[in-house]
């Protein structure tokens, strides 16, 4: 992932903050990494490599995707690690 531009839309499930550990890892790196996020706030990888390393931008509503009926049911953030930090 150096010196590149990544998304990414990690799996929402237990292993999540392995993924957001690389995503913040691979920003010291050179990386950009966007992350599509659950906005779950009280846990321990938000707390360790979301909030004093990233950009956190929260979307406004549930998410959607395509023609679904039915929304989220979390709310989600956009997480941007930059290589300044």
């Amino acid at each position: 992932w150096s010196n590149e531009i990544v998304f990414m839309n990690p799996p929402y499930g237990r292993e999540i903050g392995k993924w957001v550990e690389k995503a913040y890892r691979e920003s010291l790196n050179g990386a950009v990494v966007v992350c599509l996020s659950p906005a779950r706030t009280d846990t321990k990888y938000w707390h360790n490599f979301i909030f004093p390393y990233a950009e956190v931008r929260f979307i406004k509503g549930r998410l959607k995707f395509g023609g679904s009926k039915n929304a989220a049911p979390f709310p989600s953030a956009i997480v941007i690690y930059k290589n300044a930090f």
